[in-house]
């Protein structure tokens, strides 16, 4: 499959190089390739192209970025991402007042959801947002890989691709919401999670629905 990782940070670098080493073909979208290729410590094994190069090659594109730069991003990129699935796992955290963080967007709305009315013709599913990048790409490394990841969308068929990937990468308890309103709850997770972070002084934890 070809896959377009929109954003170059941690999450971006980490979600690259697992589904590279899943078999795919991985292409990092970013504003400036050039300067991004020039910056010290940029894995130089991946492949950038412009977010709009990025997304017209690919089956299905994964929105990395920031919750500041997603709207930008995938405005970027939306030429070449009509009627394809779009994996989202930005969270729309605002740390202008300093830590812990705000969010941009809560309770009646997500980041999601503004991504999918801005962009009708791409089929956004939320997922892995509520966890640690390391966890994401390696479920395995804590409790034995039994944890548990989330998936939101309004689209089932853009849901079963999400799904597939997330399996790809290890997870085995995927807890599937039929439509993305869900991601509300799944974005207001994160300042909780920043504190536990801070409290455990590591980001290795994720959350296990028992039922």
């Amino acid at each position: 499959m070809e896959i377009a990782i929109l954003g170059t940070g941690a999450v971006g670098r980490a979600l690259a190089g697992a589904f590279t080493r899943a078999g795919h073909h991985v292409v990092v979208g970013t504003r400036d390739p050039a300067t991004t290729r020039e910056r010290e410590g940029f894995p130089a094994d991946l492949e950038l192209a412009t977010y709009a190069d990025a997304a017209a090659g690919a089956d299905v594109a994964v929105n990395a970025t920031n919750g500041d730069g997603s709207l930008p991003a995938v405005a970027a990129a939306s030429p070449g991402l009509a009627g394809k699935v779009l994996l989202d796992t930005s969270n729309p955290l605002d740390f202008s007042h300093g830590f812990p963080p705000t969010l941009t967007v809560k309770d009646t709305d997500s980041l999601a959801e503004q991504l999918q009315r801005a962009h009708p013709d791409v089929r956004v599913v939320k997922a892995l947002n509520t966890c640690a990048n390391e966890v994401m790409v390696d479920p395995g490394r804590i409790g034995d890989g039994d944890t548990t990841v989330f998936v939101a969308g309004d689209d089932a068929d853009a849901r079963a691709v999400a799904r597939g990937l997330l399996e790809e990468l290890g997870w085995r308890d995927v807890v599937e919401f039929d439509d993305l309103s869900a991601a509300r709850g799944l974005e207001m997770w994160l300042p909780l999670w920043l504190r536990l972070m801070g409290k455990f002084g590591r980001a290795e934890f994720n959350l296990k629905i028992v039922r």
